[in-house]
């Protein structure tokens, strides 16, 4: 899936990375100052709001600095060249007694678990609660008022694709599609 997803109206007008999306939008808002486009996050199904003004190189110095900001955590103290960030966790005595006899220590330990548990969050019901999640945030920004759309996210979270299909069926192409692109980890299931 790609990063990002405008729409115009309710077409694709263009998918891919942040910056050849945005730069697509503002060429066409150049030229149709009446376009009504819509730039979206793939993954995280929220719709963007972007500061396309000034120039070419003004728009993309922005979006990098949008783009680093995103990505990086506010670092305070801490060793930063290595991108540690401490924070405070609240443990009971024995779960402190547990850590600190795991070869490699605390902070080792609990990274490692967290890494275990990030990977296994990636399958099941926590994935399944994401494109959930996701689905229903791009649908209620650009779907919100076309018929069927409560039954149909009603559908999506019981994760019956056929009856969510059904709602949605009279909806247009490109936006039933991208739907389903977003609620693919709902509906996994009933590919294998």
């Amino acid at each position: 899936m790609f990063n990002y997803t405008a729409f115009e109206g309710f077409q694709i007008f263009a998918t891919g990375p942040m910056e050849m999306v945005a730069m697509a939008v503002r060429k066409r808002q150049k030229t149709n100052r009446d376009a009504q486009i819509l730039i979206f996050s793939d993954s995280t199904g929220k719709q963007m709001d972007f500061d396309l003004s000034g120039t070419e190189k003004d728009v993309l110095e922005r979006l990098k600095i949008y783009s680093i900001k995103q990505s990086t955590p506010n670092t305070g103290a801490g060793r930063p060249k290595l991108g540690v960030i401490p924070r405070e966790i609240s443990l009971l005595p024995n779960h402190w007694e547990w850590l600190t006899n795991q070869p490699g220590g605390a902070s080792s330990t609990i990274r490692q678990l967290l890494d275990e548990k990030i990977k296994s969050s990636t399958i099941g019901k926590d994935k399944i609660k994401t494109s959930q999640e996701v689905t229903y945030k791009f649908l209620t920004a650009i779907a919100g008022d076309l018929p069927h759309f409560e039954e149909a996210i009603r559908f999506l979270y019981r994760k019956d694709k056929k009856k969510f299909l059904e709602q949605i069926s009279g909806w247009p192409k490109d936006l039933v599609n991208h739907a389903l692109v977003l609620a693919s980890g709902v509906f996994q299931e009933d590919k294998e």
